[in-house]
């Protein structure tokens, strides 16, 4: 049975809002890239809100939670700020994610297991607000039980790793990843997986049964500019589909 699980594919938009931002004004528009994943078969919308409001802003937030049906995943970092966001707007579930703001792009996962006592309050008042929380962490045995203690129900393994390195050290990775996803199964977390995936990645870490949703981002709206965002999320979700073993959605 577990072979056959669908598996859900997360669009991350922020990007668009990186190159609307880059000249200011509102072209392109974020929330209508999440209407367009929308309908080429995304199911769901990941929204990274940083505290240096690079991409995504306060009022991206705003139109999202008003304008899409899908659910939607607020990536955050683990500040009161964050956290007073997250509980006015209550998305579906928010990711709790490292932050630093000299990085390009988040590098690598949280630190469950070193920042239980910071952690614990904040993954406690987002689930009390009916908040699915998740946590980003490296495929480790120690960080998936310390998600667990935390009492996170989800947990977003980072395949950054997998997708930079190649040949025996990709093989290596990917067996990580695979290794986590099932100990994450047998404690009783849902585990996702994303960063960096594209075409040629996505297939190999798609095809673990034990992983239920992937969230992509950066390599789809790069992409988008080639072959249009349309035809770049059905693509992505036929590979994933065709790594499950399940049939392809119809267009």
């Amino acid at each position: 049975m577990t072979a056959t699980r669908p598996l859900r594919l997360g669009v991350n938009i922020d990007h668009v809002a990186t190159i609307r931002n880059a000249r200011g004004g509102g072209h392109p528009d974020p929330v209508r890239a999440a209407k367009l994943a929308a309908a080429a078969g995304a199911d769901g919308i990941t929204a990274h809100l940083r505290e240096d409001r690079r991409h995504i802003s306060d009022g991206d937030i705003d139109r999202l939670m008003a304008a899409i049906e899908l659910p939607l995943n607020l990536e955050m970092a683990a500040t009161a700020e964050m956290l007073a966001i997250a509980l006015r707007h209550k998305p579906h579930a928010a990711c709790i994610v490292p932050e630093r703001r000299e990085e390009r792009t988040t590098e690598g996962g949280l630190d469950a297991a070193g920042q239980q006592s910071h952690l614990q309050p904040i993954v406690r008042a987002l689930s009390a607000a009916g908040i699915r929380v998740s946590l980003f962490i490296e495929p480790s045995i120690r960080q998936l039980d310390a998600a667990r203690a935390l009492g996170a129900p989800v947990v977003e393994l980072h395949t950054g790793r997998y997708c930079e390195t190649e040949g025996a050290e990709r093989v290596v990775e990917l067996e990580r990843i695979r290794t986590a996803a099932a100990h994450a199964e047998t404690i009783g977390l849902e585990c996702h997986a994303g960063h960096g995936l594209t075409y040629d990645s996505v297939g190999p870490v798609a095809a673990i049964p034990t992983i239920v949703e992937l969230n992509i981002g950066h390599f789809l709206i790069g992409e988008a500019i080639f072959g249009g965002l349309d035809g770049t999320i059905r693509r992505m979700r036929a590979l994933m589909d065709e790594a499950r073993g399940l049939r392809a959605r119809s267009a």
